[in-house]
């Protein structure tokens, strides 16, 4: 693969090499002018930031704040002019030299607000493809650590998930559903591709020792190191026509995140300035059980089961005070988190030369007691130059973002707080140490002394480079360069350790250190045309990208003293517990060809040659593609009647195919590990040579209308995304030495859905309204697996269901006369067999959305978004039986089962082994999964633009923001966004002031 990506990189620039001589002579020979003007509104105001652009290229300007441009065109280019807000204008430039430019407002930017599509842009009028974009506007006030986490609720299709009120944590993003049988931390096969400016992103989660930022996966997320506030737009690709052109790394959709550029012209330098303060709480605590109830119960329990109490078996009765009441959840996540942001900006420039320079700083405490700390900085910058004939242009980005996180995932905090008896001991003894009374204690406080601090630097940093060898042909040169730095020390002191429990314990350090780094060159040839009403707009280009991870992890065991504590020399045992080098390479040619006849008639087609390193030598090299059409109705002469009402109409549609290399490197080769103390060589891995890429074909119809002058505009669209030739780890029997084997199965997974999409704009003098809905109804199928029943995955998957459910024992209720729950068709041994799971639960979500509105009135704005789910789930009980050890909830206590006759909903009180396995059978069965939807109040936010002319500020804004204020739902626990013992995500109001001058 190395040869051929060196004659595909020799060819591409040998070709460019021509067109460059040959455009000189072409270019020459086209009389160059420059072209100025001004552009006002209705009421002769100048519009500064407008967008003038040239039809058939790419160079533009923008206009400074008195509305004035200037530029280098040609007699037979036009003028493109548009800014969000207003109508846009197409003006040939001819022999005119100077322009005066009125536009008009439209409350709809259909037709021209640009929308990054990868390696294209287009229009939300003129694309083919499915598409979502989100706005700074939308993500700049938000005091989020990851950004990911600010397009809850906004986007159709797009499901994220906060797994944790902890800053830092790693959010689940999922476009259009769950692709691959793969699941879990690292590459699961199901992680979008991110692209920073041009740039991928490795966003697999790292490896940590104590689990920082994510309960359910342990890892950090590489994403927290971006900054919101300097991020310009996020688009969405979701469809075949909008992802193929990535080949297989857009099998699961990709997220395209464009920085922030410079502004210059005739404008002057500008400066920005944003800080933000605020405070967070868990935002629903549960009605755990008085003391004086804890006590009926827990005597009801010996009573029931004809036990006495004793210091070994109720130490809550016989040791502990029974009057002393506690409530774990206040005294263990029930603090203020303080958050503070700070984030400061320059831009500016001139005519060829434009800059955008940033600083950043942001900084949270925990809800937890101790000194838990996160904090950020991050440092950006974006040059762009073009020459005065805009011939040739360049754009560079850089980005530096470094994290500090001494945080925990909480879950031990949550889960104690949830379980602990409320009279149980005070945390701490008279020498102020932490109290272990018995070995029935096990004292939560501990892990005060449980210091970790993980620490995250990475450097992403894109050149573009592009020179317009004729007026129709363009050659650009795109590249990109990350690194990121990881590294995480846990210390676990002897105090960390119940003595009562540990008596061999010994101190230790936990090491975790990582590095991630990745190049890629893009060189590219793009060629505009026009002939008539055809247009034509075509790109030939490849790729070559190599990335290189490494990781060490280390114990150190055994410190003479706490103080020397992650010293490594000083520790009397030292393992290495992983070092890894792995390296991956990535080589592919692609090429897209848009056709458009008189603006209404549009076909786009894609294919790219893909060729990864993670395969065999024969089965390295797949090619995929698509076809996206649309035709704009609204445009046809038999409409026209009809516009004062549908305004317009577009139906559009796509098919085509992409891949997914998503698994380990190496995986076809036999591989080897060292034995300690170099005795040797031992096998880890079988060879296979013949696996291949998984297939995911995706089908979209859709329909785009506007009524009323696109006052209103709704958008419904149906697809189909089927996943074969499925990539997993195959389970081999025990007796080949081997667990499992990487191949292809003959399993096909199916996401098909309906996604809508409404809006409106409307405004009336001073006061403006607009308003956005988007709701999405997804379902997950695995359609086929030949032969599941015979193998590993009968337990997990099922034909004809989603990927995403639960096998479950069919609960019948609470049994009258013994007080326990019972369960239909259980073998009644004693042992819990899996074939007594009878019923299948679906926990896909069945539909999910967000409604956003912003209403503004004058200088006063007030936006508010509210998040939908509808999904069933595990409703929350507690970890402990009635009548056992532990706090259980106050309705549980009034619904519990009593006397023989009772009809109750709760198991009796008793510590009998057969109530426990009835306890823990009701668990994992049908009895405890119930509607946990929800709809949420995710932000609201109120400023007010200060007239702040006087001061020699073009801008002064006083806001105020809160998210997660309101939850309505049936869930009883402490979140229905993530059930279970996670810390819920946090209820945030932050108050700021933001500046332009």
């Amino acid at each position: 693969m190395k040869n051929k990506a060196t004659r595909l990189t020799g060819v591409a620039w040998i070709l460019v090499a021509v067109f460059w001589a040959t455009g000189n002579l072409l270019w020459a020979a086209l009389p160059q002018q420059v072209v100025s003007g001004r552009v006002t509104d209705t009421n002769d105001n100048p519009i500064p930031g407008v967008s003038i652009t040239l039809t058939n290229s790419s160079r533009g300007t923008q206009t400074d704040l008195q509305g004035a441009f200037s530029l280098n065109a040609q007699a037979t280019d036009t003028l493109r002019i548009a800014y969000l807000g207003f109508k846009s204008l197409r003006i040939p430039v001819g022999t005119q030299m100077r322009f005066s430019i009125v536009l008009e407002q439209d409350i709809t930017d259909l037709g021209e607000v640009t929308i990054n599509a990868g390696y294209y842009n287009t229009t939300r009028r003129e694309q083919t493809g499915s598409i979502a974009r989100v706005t700074a506007e939308e993500l700049e006030r938000q005091p989020v650590t990851n950004v990911l986490t600010a397009l809850q609720g906004r986007m159709a299709g797009v499901s994220v998930v906060q797994r944790s009120g902890v800053p830092g944590n790693a959010p689940s993003v999922q476009i259009r559903g769950q692709n691959s049988l793969r699941s879990g931390f690292g590459n699961s096969g199901n992680l979008p591709l991110y692209i920073i400016n041009g740039v991928p992103i490795d966003s697999a989660p790292l490896n940590s020792f104590s689990g920082l930022t994510s309960p359910n996966i342990a890892g950090i997320d590489p994403l927290n190191t971006l900054n919101p506030a300097n991020i310009e737009s996020i688009e969405i690709l979701k469809d075949a026509d909008a992802t193929a052109i990535y080949g297989s790394r857009g099998a699961n959709g990709v997220i395209l995140i464009t920085t922030k550029k410079g502004t210059g012209g005739k404008q002057k330098t500008r400066f920005n300035a944003q800080v933000y303060t605020g405070a967070g709480v868990v935002p629903r605590k549960l009605d755990l059980i008085t003391t004086v109830d804890y006590i009926s119960l827990r005597q009801e329990a010996f009573a029931n089961d004809g036990a006495t109490p004793t210091q070994t078996n109720a130490p809550d009765l016989v040791l502990w005070d029974s009057q002393r009441y506690t409530d774990w959840q206040e005294k263990l996540f029930g603090g203020t988190a303080q958050t503070t942001g700070v984030n400061l900006g320059i831009s500016g420039g001139s005519e060829t030369m434009r800059f955008n320079l940033g600083l950043g700083y942001q900084r949270e405490t925990a809800v937890f007691p101790g000194d838990y700390l996160y904090n950020k900085f991050t440092a950006n910058l974006n040059l762009s130059h073009n020459s005065r004939d805009d011939r040739f242009s360049l754009q560079f980005n850089t980005s530096f973002g470094s994290d500090r996180n001494r945080q925990f995932d909480g879950s031990s905090f949550v889960s104690t707080g949830l379980s602990l008896a409320p009279n149980a001991p005070e945390v701490y003894g008279d020498a102020g140490e932490l109290n272990w009374e018995d070995s029935s204690w096990t004292n939560p406080f501990s892990t005060l002394y449980r210091e970790s601090e993980a620490r995250v630097q990475q450097l992403i940093s894109s050149l573009s480079l592009s020179y317009a060898i004729t007026p129709n042909l363009e050659a650009r040169l795109n590249s990109g360069y990350t690194l990121l730095h990881s590294n995480e020390l846990v210390k676990q002191p002897l105090t960390f350790y119940n003595p009562t429990l540990w008596s061999f314990i010994n101190s230790r350090s936990l090491h975790v250190g990582g590095q991630r780094e990745s190049w890629i060159v893009e060189p590219q040839l793009i060629y505009r045309n026009s002939w008539g009403k055809f247009n034509l707009d075509a790109l030939l280009g490849s790729t070559f990208q190599h990335r290189k991870n490494t990781g060490l992890n280390m114990v150190g065991i055994g410190y003479a003293n706490d103080q020397l504590l992650g010293n490594l020399a000083a520790a009397e045992q030292l393992f290495v517990t992983d070092n890894t080098t792995q390296e991956y390479a990535y080589a592919a040619g692609f090429g897209r060809v848009g056709i458009n006849y008189a603006r209404k008639y549009y076909l786009n087609l894609t294919g790219r040659r893909d060729g990864s390193s993670r395969f065999g030598p024969s089965r390295r090299f797949a090619s995929f593609g698509a076809v996206g059409a649309a035709w704009i109705v609204s445009e046809e002469g038999w409409m026209q009647g009809l516009k004062t009402f549908l305004s317009f109409t577009k139906l559009r549609g796509s098919y085509g195919s992409t891949g997914s290399d998503q698994v380990g490197d190496y995986g076809y080769l036999d591989t080897y590990s060292a034995t300690p103390g170099g005795g040797g060589l031992y096998p880890t891995q079988l060879t296979n040579p013949i696996y291949s890429w998984e297939r995911n074909r995706k089908l979209e119809l859709a329909l785009d209308l506007g009524f009323f002058k696109d006052q209103l505009r709704l958008s419904s669209s149906w697809y189909r995304n089927r996943s074969s030739n499925q990539l997993v780890g195959y389970n081999l029997p025990a007796i080949t030495g081997f667990t499992s084997i990487q191949a292809n199965l003959d399993a096909t997974v199916e996401n098909t859905g309906w996604e809508f999409e409404a809006s409106t704009n409307l405004r009336a003098g001073r006061f403006n309204w607009q308003a956005s809905l988007n709701a999405s109804i997804p379902q997950n199928r695995l359609i086929a697996f030949p032969g599941i029943e015979e193998s590993s995955y009968a337990n997990i998957y099922k034909e004809g269901e989603s990927l995403n459910i639960q096998f479950l024992y069919d609960y019948t209720g609470v049994d009258s006369e013994t007080g326990l729950y019972t369960f239909k068709d259980i073998n009644e041994d004693g042992v819990y067999n899996f074939d007594d799971r009878v019923r299948v639960k679906d926990l896909t979500r069945s539909l999910f959305g967000g409604l956003r509105n912003e209403l503004s009135y004058g200088r006063v704005r007030l936006d508010f978004l509210w998040e939908f789910v509808l999904q069933e789930g595990q409703q929350y009980y507690p970890g402990i039986a009635p009548g056992r050890l532990g706090a259980i909830l106050q309705e549980d206590y009034e619904r519990r089962w009593q006397n023989p006759g009772d009809v109750a909903e709760v198991q009796k009180a008793s510590q009998t082994i057969d109530a426990s396995r009835a306890y823990n059978r009701l668990l994992t069965s049908a009895g405890v999964y119930t509607n946990t939807s929800f709809l949420r109040l995710k932000t609201v936010g109120l400023s007010y633009e200060l007239p702040a002319e006087n001061w020699g500020l073009n801008s002064c804004v006083l806001f105020l923001q809160g998210q997660n204020l309101l939850t309505f739902t049936r869930y009883r626990g402490l979140d229905a966004q993530s059930p279970g013992t996670n810390l819920p995500a946090l209820q945030m109001l932050t108050a700021g002031l933001k500046l332009n001058f």
